[in-house]
């Protein structure tokens, strides 16, 4: 039921603010994904966000609080360990100006409230070194000046938050006017999108419009595993051997009641549960009017789907064998074991430094390590790591001081953070790829000092030219291109500049762009199902367009961009 006003938040409204929106994120992540400007098949800004704000709840319902502070406090501080990518981080900020402006206050008034969102929007213009207009900082301004200027006229809280998300919608809506890129690809910003998304929540809870059987953000076990499936993807458990599953397939189908040639029952619910919960066991029968869904286990799915034909029209049958699922998942298990594994083996001894770099891929890792990295954390472009992540990996280290190289420029922000929290003292080597990485590496010098590293390390970086070739997800114009779903694009030092319809055309291409007189050394990773011929393949191109250079090619493993190119 709605509520037509109020003029207090206390502890129970806000707990339930703050859930809604790591709710709310959480649903719409996906949508938030597809906002990337980029077509690439890793767009993550909804995704970093949902985790932050789901990490920021979960610490809210943690506390034994009651205290609205206090309870502000608590969420800023899971936003911050929890927060992913620099939409999480500048998320984390605005709600580091929200508990900083809350501080001691037992309730929150309009006022109070406006103070806060003003609060929020200050912190977070004030973390971006170079703040961006027609981002997510644009869509909190517009947002606090709104409440700022109606809690100069009401203390109802419902009549502020309405006006409130309003204008963030507008100021969202404004976006691509204020960035081209944006206004180019036709698109708004994901990140002030995800915002939208908070502040509408709140407003739908302080207003009464939330239901609030949907207000539950993922709890730590729920959130552990939305982490593993976005590294992974969802795993069962390897101690199940598949002989021992009784009903072996999973059998769901869905059938019109009364409708198609081969209806010859009238339905009844007893009778037609009952039949199918003699063929096997996870049994569950939905209906209405109209229609009748099934989802059981059983060693007869035949049975199963010639029941339903008798009540009417089958319009979904979906079987599927969960013990060769499962030897599937053991069969991964296995494989990652060995993985693992084999990359302790190569660890490297930590000196009074431990280089840490984030990056995916099995043989990114090797090159790592081989250069002297202590510690490559799995991440990067298809998961950015939590600044959490990155100080429990410094931690660990046992090293006097240590270097960070992100390798995505989307992870500097957590990067910093870590630096703040850490308990020695932290350089961050802004490495923007994988290749800048590996070559920044050419600069480390283990007797060196922390701040000679960083700056020798800084300068390598310069030398280098990164391309990546991945392939589109979707239709857009982008830098003067055409680009279409499922072409190959070749993505250099930041910027599409190449096009083609396929891989090896689009690396070859990126390959001539970057080259020049002073080039001396091309290095081609392979990714993830990328066949070793077809690198060689390429390799060959290069010799072909100038002997002179050295052309050394690597099995990275990288998951969804086909090669990782540098040119020196």
């Amino acid at each position: 039921m709605s509520v037509n006003s109020l003029t207090k938040i206390t502890n129970v409204e806000f707990g339930k603010m703050i859930n809604a929106a790591a709710a709310v994120l959480a649903a719409n992540a996906d949508k938030i994904n597809k906002l990337n400007v980029f077509p690439v098949p890793d767009g993550d800004t909804g995704t970093n966000m949902s985790l932050s704000m789901a990490s920021g709840a979960q610490y809210e319902r943690d506390s034994l609080e009651t205290e609205i502070g206090a309870l502000a406090k608590a969420t800023s501080k899971g936003l911050l360990m929890g927060a992913r990518g620099n939409s999480g981080v500048i998320l984390s900020q605005i709600f580091r100006g929200f508990s900083n402006s809350m501080a001691g206050k037992e309730t929150l008034s309009a006022r109070d409230l406006a103070d806060a969102l003003m609060s929020g929007a200050q912190v977070a213009y004030k973390s971006v070194m170079k703040p961006t207009e027609g981002t997510i900082l644009t869509v909190i301004r517009e947002a606090a000046a709104k409440a700022n200027k109606v809690a100069e006229q009401t203390d109802d809280i419902v009549e502020l938050m309405a006006a409130v998300q309003e204008a963030a919608q507008v100021a969202l809506d404004s976006t691509p006017e204020l960035l081209p890129v944006l206004k180019e690809v036709g698109v708004v910003d994901s990140g002030g999108q995800g915002l939208v998304f908070v502040l509408q929540a709140f407003y739908q809870v302080i207003s009464g419009d939330f239901n609030e059987e949907d207000i539950k953000a993922p709890d730590n076990a729920e959130l552990d595993q939305m982490v593993k499936e976005l590294h992974a993807g969802a795993q069962a458990s390897s101690s199940l051997d598949p002989a021992d599953i009784k009903y072996g397939y999973c059998t769901e189908i869905m059938v019109q009641i009364g409708k198609g040639t081969t209806y010859d029952h009238d339905f009844d619910y007893q009778k037609f549960y009952d039949y199918l919960a003699e063929l096997g066991d996870s049994l569950l029968v939905i209906n209405d009017d109209e229609i009748v869904k099934v989802h059981v286990h059983t060693e007869n799915p035949g049975k199963v789907i010639s029941w339903g034909t008798h009540f009417g029209s089958l319009v979904k049958v979906k079987v599927d064998n969960m013990r060769d699922q499962q030897q599937t998942v053991i069969d991964a298990q296995r494989a990652e074991e060995a993985r693992v594994e084999k990359i302790a083996a190569m660890q490297v001894p930590v000196s009074d430094t431990a280089v840490i770099a984030i990056a995916a891929g099995d043989g990114i890792a090797e090159l790592f390590k081989s250069l002297g990295v202590h510690t490559v954390i799995s991440g990067g472009q298809t998961m950015n790591p939590s600044t959490a992540d990155i100080v429990k990996v410094i931690e660990d280290s046992g090293a006097k001081r240590a270097i960070i190289l992100p390798n995505n420029s989307n992870i500097f922000m957590a990067a910093e953070q870590a630096v703040t929290l850490a308990e020695i003292p932290v350089e961050v080597v802004k490495t923007r790829t994988i290749q800048q990485g590996l070559t920044a590496m050419m600069g480390y010098n283990p007797d060196a000092d922390l701040e000679q590293n960083a700056a020798e390390m800084s300068e390598m970086v310069a030398d280098v030219k990164s391309a990546q070739v991945t392939q589109a997800v979707r239709e857009t114009k982008f830098n003067g291109h055409e680009i279409h779903h499922g072409d190959w694009m070749g993505i250099i030092d930041g910027d599409i500049e190449v096009v083609a319809h396929n891989v090896e055309s689009a690396a070859q291409e990126a390959i001539q762009k970057m080259i020049d007189d002073d080039s001396e050394i091309v290095t081609i990773i392979f990714g993830e199902g990328t066949k070793a011929k077809v690198a060689q393949k390429l390799k060959a191109f290069v010799e072909e367009l100038d002997d002179g250079l050295e052309v050394e090619v690597h099995d990275g493993g990288q998951p969804l961009y086909p090669f990782f190119i540098s040119v020196e």
